[in-house]
């Protein structure tokens, strides 16, 4: 009957809200902005940016007006755009 009864407790930190309260999401805020945009340039998902669904709809509106107005990146790969010696036309 002890065991059935028993709970297991487990501690655990509570992690910080990765937006303050005091924080303002706008396109012109670009260090909270580029926290939640991957290398590629793509926008995170909410699970891996743990927002609530207002949060995330806040920021994907700031971050499509930032990559309007030419304050980001639609695409972020440099790669892209270098030349191997592979891929030079030939003589």
């Amino acid at each position: 009957m002890d065991k059935s009864k028993r709970k297991s407790k487990r501690s655990f930190r509570r992690r910080l809200p990765p937006i303050q309260s005091g924080d303002r999401i706008d396109y012109r805020n670009m260090s909270l902005i580029s926290r939640f945009i991957s290398e590629q340039g793509k926008i995170l998902s909410r699970r891996v940016n743990k927002l609530t669904l207002k949060q995330q709809r806040l920021i994907t509106i700031s971050i499509k007006q930032a990559r309007i107005l030419s304050l980001l990146p639609f695409l972020n790969n440099e790669k892209q755009f270098e030349r191997t010696e592979s891929t030079a036309p030939r003589s």
